[in-house]
């Protein structure tokens, strides 16, 4: 069975109040870290969206041009 104290074991921290601020420092610091990879997410995901939408448009324009070349 596990004890009450895996993660502090396995991490190598202590239980005292020493060991549990620095899990919450270790914690704030992930929630740091987690926030900025969210917002590099949002950013590259609206700039796959914009790729996407002018790619879009380029093939768009070229099957017209091969249309009306193939047409005449």
């Amino acid at each position: 069975m596990i004890g009450t104290n895996w993660f502090q074991k396995k991490w190598g921290m202590e239980i005292d109040p020493i060991g549990i601020d620095e899990i919450y420092q270790r914690l704030s610091e992930l929630e740091q870290r987690v926030k900025v990879l969210e917002e590099e997410n949002v950013g590259t995901t609206n700039e796959l969206y914009r790729l996407e939408n002018s790619l879009d448009a380029r093939i768009d324009i070229l099957a017209d041009k091969c249309r009306i070349e193939f047409d005449v």
